[in-house]
């Protein structure tokens, strides 16, 4: 079985977290999308990888703060940034039917921005994994922990900048891979899939 790893930065402001994002024209909308495919347990090897910046329907100009905190800037994403629904499609071939696994909410968020931009849901919910409980309770971890910090917790190696989507999906599968190796990964996985539903 393959999987496939994903991350994804949203626009934020100071304090939008704490806030739930509820102050007048806060939205969580899609910024960048990080994934990799994940081969057969127990290697779990890096099989593919996939990256895109995402252009901001209602908030096309970051936020300081979202600038300070993924280093992603407004040039870049205006060099670089696409449609939302470009990135979806092209996120949906990368993925070709391999379940998706985020720690966190991630899933949710992607389905509120396609539903504001009237896009039909990319993903059946049953292929969209949040791993954050049951990957912490395997582990003995806080579930505030983010996903940047999840190696290092466990004694291993980042896999780049924090708050980075590319290098936070690369973090998770590290931390895949050790409970792969310590015969923790199904429980996990399965634990996910229950808690989908």
């Amino acid at each position: 079985m393959t999987l496939v790893v994903y991350d994804l930065e949203y626009t934020a402001w100071e304090g939008s977290s704490e806030r739930d994002w509820s102050a007048p024209g806060e939205l969580r909308e899609v910024v960048q999308i990080g994934a990799v495919r994940l081969g057969p347990a127990p290697d779990l090897a890096e099989t593919g990888a996939f990256e895109r910046l995402v252009m901001p329907a209602r908030n096309p100009v970051l936020s300081d703060y979202f600038t300070a905190l993924t280093g992603i800037t407004n040039a870049r994403l205006d060099a670089e940034g696409v449609a939302l629904a470009d990135a979806v499609d092209a996120f949906a071939a990368f993925a070709a039917g391999a379940p998706l696994a985020a720690f966190g909410a991630d899933g949710a968020v992607l389905g509120e921005d396609c539903a504001r931009r009237e896009l039909a849901p990319p993903f059946a919910e049953t292929r969209l994994l949040n791993l954050r409980f049951p990957l912490c309770r395997a582990f003995g971890l806080d579930p505030a922990i983010s996903s940047f910090e999840l190696p290092e917790a466990l004694g291993l190696k980042p896999a780049g900048a924090a708050h980075d989507a590319m290098d936070d999906a690369r973090s998770i599968a590290a931390v895949l891979r050790l409970a792969a190796r310590r015969g923790r990964l199904a429980g996990i996985l399965e634990a996910a899939a229950k808690e989908q539903r």
